[in-house]
């Protein structure tokens, strides 16, 4: 087999990436591939930064959070003359394969660069906010998750300390998914996401009887998306007489270590992804539905709304009123 796969990171950094861009390259070598790795993601195909997946550039990075290669978003990606310039670096090493390593944005700018000029890519779907269509887990959630249970804990000590109430504000545009999940694994008694109408008359209500019933802090978790963070602080101190302060976690919680989980699911997915391109696939993009991983073309997961399991939504609907 004489196929040489460059290997990618794209858009918002994840812990995960680096062990899939390992997995990925050592899993290509087994089947008689060529590794490559591009740095600074799309431009670095507009700008030639491709070398081999030498063990030199692929030892000690599996611990690592982020992304040692680097990632970018290049608005000249979405140009013809620079997409024409990418692919005549890539034909200059005779690489004819992608492995994208990021979420829907970069999986449709490999798409139209497919529609160009036929290279076919595979894609693994990374991105901490879980909002990746057709696929239930995309690396970095569980990381992210972590880092998040272990600063709410933390705030859980001072707010029990001075009988405070806390409001943090997670990442989460337009997915809630990281506050609800966030929410219920650290016992908070208010969320707020996009998903679910909120109700602040009856969380109010249902505060002032815990209150009376002992309670002397809360905790609440918001999703960026929101937009309710300082809103809500405020509200905890005019509707429920408490000292409420705002902690936004920020992009602490794409960093970190990638827990066990990510590794492993990284080593799947990178696998899943070079058998893909081995087995003949173009433009597919890898995911893990009810506990097996499959693919889906880009079409179909830009056609498709991504939407948060049910059942966790309706776990979390008692702490939105």
């Amino acid at each position: 087999m004489n196929d040489k796969v460059a290997i990618i990171t794209s858009g918002g950094d994840a812990a995960g990436m680096n062990p899939a861009v390992k997995s990925a390259a050592e899993h290509a070598l087994r089947l008689g591939m060529k590794p490559y790795v591009v740095e600074w993601g799309l431009r670095g195909l507009i700008e030639g930064w491709i070398h081999e997946a030498t063990q030199a550039r692929l030892s000690g990075i599996l611990h690592r959070g982020g992304t040692v290669l680097g990632s970018s978003r290049s608005k000249r990606f979405f140009e013809l003359k620079h997409r024409e310039i990418a692919h005549a670096n890539l034909q200059k090493k005779g690489i004819n394969k992608l492995i994208v390593i990021g979420g829907d944005g970069s999986f449709s700018a490999l798409n139209q660069f497919y529609s160009d000029f036929g290279v076919p890519f595979a894609g693994i779907p990374a991105t901490i906010d879980n909002d990746i269509p057709g696929t239930d887990y995309c690396l970095g959630v569980d990381t992210a998750l972590n880092m998040i249970r272990q600063s709410v804990d933390s705030i859980r000590d001072t707010a029990s300390s001075f009988s405070r109430a806390f409001v943090i504000e997670t990442m989460g545009r337009h997915c809630g998914y990281l506050a609800m999940t966030s929410a219920l694994a650290t016992g908070a008694e208010i969320c707020l996401v996009p998903e679910i109408p909120y109700d602040l008359d009856a969380i109010a209500e249902r505060m002032r009887r815990e209150k009376e019933l002992g309670r002397t802090y809360l905790l609440g978790v918001v999703a960026e998306g929101t937009g309710m963070g300082e809103s809500l602080t405020r509200w905890m101190g005019d509707a429920l007489g408490m000292d409420a302060r705002l902690t936004v976690l920020g992009h602490v919680q794409r960093g970190g270590s990638p827990t066990v989980y990510d590794r492993i699911m990284a080593f799947k997915f990178a696998v899943a992804a070079v058998e893909e391109l081995a087995n003949g696939g173009t433009n597919q993009v890898i995911t893990f539905k009810d506990g097996t991983f499959g693919n889906s073309s880009i079409s179909k997961i830009a056609d498709t709304t991504h939407r948060v399991d049910q059942h966790l939504i309706q776990l979390c609907e008692g702490l939105s009123r």
